[in-house]
């Protein structure tokens, strides 16, 4: 997969993190999603290569990026960290100023680094999510069956990591074999690479951290940003499938124009991993929506 793609690893405060990159002109960031790495964009990275020089990243604590130790308040594993490596990262590469493509977690990612980093993005293009504060403050008995990880993953270390380290496999294929596509959505050589990444040292700590992080102090990051009025400034583009839990228990349109200035968007005819469920429709979406030239 992705045979064009050079890669490297580029190192913020003793991090590595673990990059590929090709094509030319815009810079495009892409941000993967739980539990997968940056071969989620397997479909779709090397057309985009076409016209926008595309940078993918693994984040912190997934893929071969590295493991941060966990901490009290969960800083080393929030979002805004997280966007920080993302500053970093197209940094390294040569940009100041970069538009992003990000779905799931990524997309979280990429939420705060517009909010954080106003005058480095562009604009953005968020996959499968509504703003987090909003998903926990409204979340439904039947968001949380179908999300049920959210809550099992924020629980106190050790039970839900050495759940997870006792299989991590069998982790991975339930949270993302139980969804409208199933595991058939996913080609063998990228779920082997998803296969292969959680299996490393520290990922089911990491992925713990991950989410207990977002349900603190990403969510006091967030509640900082309401209270003062803040709204993102970019123009965002906003996708979900629907088939999937996001659009069916949240107005994502609405619960995003509350968050930003110039929101755009629609449901595809998919389930949550819209990348690798309907890579023909992203490309188009992704064509028109972001700046080429």
């Amino acid at each position: 997969m992705l045979s064009s793609f050079a890669t490297e690893t580029v190192q913020r405060q003793g991090l590595a993190l673990h990059t590929r990159r090709a094509g030319q002109g815009p810079a495009l960031l892409l941000l993967h999603g739980h539990p997968q790495t940056h071969a989620m964009w397997h479909r779709v990275a090397e057309d985009l290569a076409q016209r926008f020089t595309v940078v993918m990243m693994d984040l912190r604590g997934y893929g071969d990026s590295g493991r941060p130790e966990p901490d009290a308040s969960h800083l080393n594993h929030s979002r805004r960290e997280m966007a920080l490596d993302a500053v970093a990262v197209m940094q390294h590469h040569g940009f100041e100023r970069f538009q992003v493509l990000a779905h799931d977690r990524g997309a979280r990612v990429a939420h705060r680094l517009a909010a954080d980093h106003e005058a480095r993005v562009e604009r953005l293009m968020l996959l499968d999510i509504a703003p987090t504060l909003a998903m926990y403050e409204q979340t439904s008995e039947a968001f949380a069956r179908a999300y049920w990880h959210w809550f099992f993953l924020i629980q106190p270390p050790p039970l839900p990591e050495a759940l997870i380290d006792s299989d991590p496999v069998r982790y991975l294929h339930n949270v993302m074999g139980k969804r409208h596509a199933g595991l058939a959505a996913f080609a063998p050589s990228a779920l082997a690479e998803y296969e292969r990444c959680i299996r490393r040292p520290g990922s089911a700590q990491s992925i713990c951290e991950d989410y207990r992080a977002s349900a603190s102090v990403d969510l006091a990051h967030d509640r900082s940003d309401v209270q003062a009025m803040r709204r993102l400034a970019q123009p965002l583009r906003v996708l979900w499938g629907d088939k999937g839990a996001v659009g069916a228990n949240f107005d994502v349109l609405g619960l995003w124009r509350e968050r930003a200035l110039s929101v755009s968007g629609r449901a595809l005819p998919c389930g949550h991993y819209i990348a690798e469920e309907a890579p023909a429709l992203l490309l188009q979406e992704a064509f028109e929506f972001f700046r080429s030239e």
